[in-house]
């Protein structure tokens, strides 16, 4: 038996991190239904098309996030289109929404209004710069709530002179969506104990200064914030970046640096550095970073990045790594050990999918299935609530409800 088997979830949100939370829940055995406006549906149906993301037939993007959802289309703008929603609570057990404040009253989204209704639901909320506040209405994305306003773009540049990075597509989306499905199941623990649900949530703001939250403790402390340095001319050029023979790039982080710095010598075949009194401390090693930096870039462009990581790996003590590219991560064994992607079913383009990245000892997860079409499970969902099909014939003919393609 799957863990959340029989948990009904609603998912009424948009883009990536409220309904990717929503499909962690799905992939350890709960019903998603999905629902989105009858028009258009969920914006994120088109992400896929803008012109700075991966070309591709299949929308690999929707196929992701709306994996073994139900798809239902609902005009919530109309007051049946409510009525629809409030007797679905009814039957729920946890409710998922991104919309902003404003935006909740005017669809029947606001949360004391359901609970009213169902007292046992877990209403979940996303928001970009949280719920209360001067800016709490401030529209946002990741890239400008997660990254932007948490520092994280500034203090993630190669150096203090280069300019800002966009960050790749959800980067920030994904976390938080891990953050909410955390607070829902903590929400469904204290449930089963109380009988009573509640309100959950979480935001953009909050998830990008908790990932950037060891620099931020700094500032709090009233640390000095310094940059990075240029690659070149590194703090230490034994936690670096170095170009190998085959253009790829090789990532060193030596924390152990006094004890491996003999080592080190001994791997990249330098062993005249070892008397060499600008590297003979700790010290002078970082004073003189630059001029080190500038010595090892010849050595690493001797061999292949993956065999300087055999390499380091044989001498043990290192922690090293290939800089892999975007089209690798699919190929790597070891990610597939870890757990990092399942195989799936009407995926688009191929059979398997990333996987969530949570694990219970003796718990098979659910095998995802393609997302839906919009609207494509509107009359199934609507009958397994308790409406006739008079009254979803009804429904559809005021436009209230569509339905979609199987």
């Amino acid at each position: 038996m799957s863990v959340f088997e029989g948990l009904k979830v609603l998912d009424v949100a948009s883009y990536v991190a409220a309904p990717a939370a929503a499909t962690i829940l799905s992939d350890f055995g709960a019903e998603v239904i999905k629902i989105e406006p009858p028009e258009g549906g969920d914006g994120y149906r088109a992400m896929a098309a803008l012109p700075n993301l991966p070309k591709s037939e299949h929308n690999y993007a929707w196929d992701l996030v709306s994996r073994n959802k139900l798809g239902l289309a609902l005009d919530l703008r109309t007051p049946a289109g409510q009525a629809v929603l409030h007797r679905l609570v009814g039957q729920a057990d946890v409710l998922i929404t991104n919309y902003p404040i404003a935006v909740r009253a005017r669809l029947g989204l606001d949360p004391q209004a359901l609970l009213a209704i169902n007292p046992r639901l877990v209403f979940g909320s996303v928001s970009g710069y949280g719920e209360t506040g001067p800016e709490a209405d401030r529209l946002g994305f990741d890239a400008t709530a997660y990254f932007a306003r948490s520092g994280l773009t500034d203090i993630t540049r190669a150096d203090e002179h280069a300019p800002p990075t966009a960050p790749a597509m959800a980067q920030g989306d994904h976390p938080t969506a891990s953050t909410l499905f955390g607070a829902i199941v903590m929400a469904l623990y204290r449930r089963e104990r109380t009988g009573l649900g509640g309100v959950v949530s979480t935001s953009l703001l909050a998830n990008g200064i908790w990932a950037n939250a060891a620099m931020v403790q700094a500032a709090l402390a009233g640390a000095e914030i310094r940059y990075r340095q240029a690659r070149h001319a590194p703090r230490s050029a034994l936690s670096n970046f170095y170009r190998c023979a085959d253009e790829r790039w090789l990532s060193i982080a030596m924390v152990s640096e006094t004890k491996l710095w003999p080592v080190l010598l001994q791997v990249l075949g330098l062993p005249e550095l070892a008397t060499d009194e600008r590297f003979v401390t700790l010290e002078g090693r970082r004073a003189h970073a630059q001029a080190l930096t500038a010595l090892f870039d010849p050595v690493f462009l001797r061999r292949d990045a993956a065999e300087w990581q055999r390499l380091f790996e044989a001498a043990g003590g290192f922690t090293v790594s290939v800089v892999a590219r975007l089209a690798d991560v699919p190929h790597d064994v070891q990610a597939v050990h870890a757990g990092a992607f399942v195989e799936a079913d009407g995926m688009g383009g191929t059979q398997r999918t990333v996987d969530s990245p949570f694990r219970l000892d003796g718990v098979t997860k659910v095998r995802p299935s393609g997302a839906p079409a919009l609207g494509q499970h509107s009359r199934d969902v609507l009958r397994g609530h308790g409406f006739t099909d008079a009254e979803v014939d009804a429904l559809v003919q005021q436009g209230v409800v569509k339905e979609g393609q199987r």
